[in-house]
């Protein structure tokens, strides 16, 4: 976006800012309520639009919980489903009944973790309880702005590129409120770093970040660790090899990231198909990247695009494809794990590991 766009857009970008103000002013002094749980809720969301890495910080909470001997559940609203209210995920579920996010927790976790989806975080709440009463501790997706539930710790997270520092609220920019949001984080974390970050840039960033937020609120940082490729079907053939061409499919914000470490592995990324957030792929589409897939060359695509490539409408279409996708797990910068850990602890009720 042209500064000179942005600067057009700020008038109506200042309007919704205000709206946002006023509600945010009526939970803040109490007129209208926020509702905590029987279980320490923790929250995983941002202030932007698009991704900054919520899903794979939300399973890195959910596997430490396990880790520490509690039982997690994971809440999301379950966007872009084809269903609506509660909803507890189930093998019979897809990406499209529960959403791709909740279905790849779901999948990732081989459902030692409840993942229920509802719109409305309070009812959702209810019915975990309900039906799950093990349940010891619950890892709210992107419920930052939900404020009808009181999460036990809030953390927001905010990619380096793009932090919310720099940003302006819709439709100026991409943020959903204003800055001054921050001030109800626990920790801000400052996702898709790279390992080497120098010292300096992590002492900029944090003194950014920390005109927005309460004093004190740690801010740490975290990259991505990607793993081998894997295979969407058992037909996809052997994973590719060093130096493979490839052609990547995405629908998701942003791609960039896992598009630099193919070509850091070494891969020649000789097409991308890149669609929108949580797109729903059709066969017509896949017949379309199947045909300008070169000879030698394999399909790389997301943890999360994986998801919903196996929606039982597609199986025809995507189950014969060379297609693999790259798994991802958050590695925390220096310290930033045990300083997380450090947070969470003092929330959950001490339990023997079984």
């Amino acid at each position: 976006m042209t500064r000179l766009l942005t600067l057009l857009l700020l008038p109506p970008s200042w309007l919704y800012a205000g709206v946002v103000a006023v509600r945010n002013w009526l939970y803040d002094t109490g007129i209208w309520t926020s509702t905590a749980a029987g279980v320490p809720l923790l929250n995983v969301g941002n202030l932007r639009v698009g991704g900054t890495g919520k899903t794979p910080h939300v399973a890195w909470l959910a596997q430490q919980l396990l880790d520490s001997g509690q039982q997690p559940a994971i809440l999301s609203r379950g966007y872009g489903r084809q269903t609506t209210g509660f909803r507890r995920a189930t093998a019979a579920d897809t990406a499209a009944t529960i959403g791709d996010e909740p279905w790849q927790h779901f999948r990732g976790f081989g459902g030692r973790v409840p993942v229920v989806v509802d719109e409305d975080r309070r009812h959702g709440l209810a019915e975990l309880a309900a039906q799950a009463p093990a349940v010891t501790a619950v890892v709210l997706d992107d419920a930052y702005q939900h404020r009808r539930v009181r999460p036990d710790l809030n953390i927001l997270l905010t990619e380096l590129a793009r932090p919310f520092w720099l940003d302006y609220v819709l439709p100026a920019g991409r943020l959903r409120e204003s800055r001054r949001g921050a001030r109800r984080a626990d920790v801000v974390i400052v996702t898709k770093c790279p390992a080497d970050l120098p010292a300096r840039g992590q002492e900029r960033a944090t003194a950014r970040a920390r005109r927005y937020t309460r004093p004190g609120v740690p801010v740490l940082f975290s990259g991505y660790e990607y793993g081998a490729p894997e295979p969407v079907f058992t037909a996809a053939g052997p994973p590719p090899a060093p130096h493979q061409p490839v052609v990547l499919l995405t629908g998701i914000a942003q791609p960039e990231p896992l598009l630099a470490e193919l070509r850091r592995r070494g891969h020649a990324v000789v097409a991308h198909h890149r669609f929108a957030d949580h797109h729903a792929f059709t066969a017509a589409e896949l017949a379309q990247v199947r045909a300008a897939v070169p000879a030698g060359a394999v399909i790389i695509t997301t943890e999360k695009d994986a998801a919903r490539l196996r929606e039982p409408a597609l199986h025809t279409s995507a189950a014969s494809l060379p297609l693999f996708y790259v798994p991802i797990r958050v590695a925390f910068l220096a310290d930033g794990a045990a300083r997380l850990q450090a947070l969470l602890t003092p929330l959950l009720t001490p339990r023997a590991v079984a």
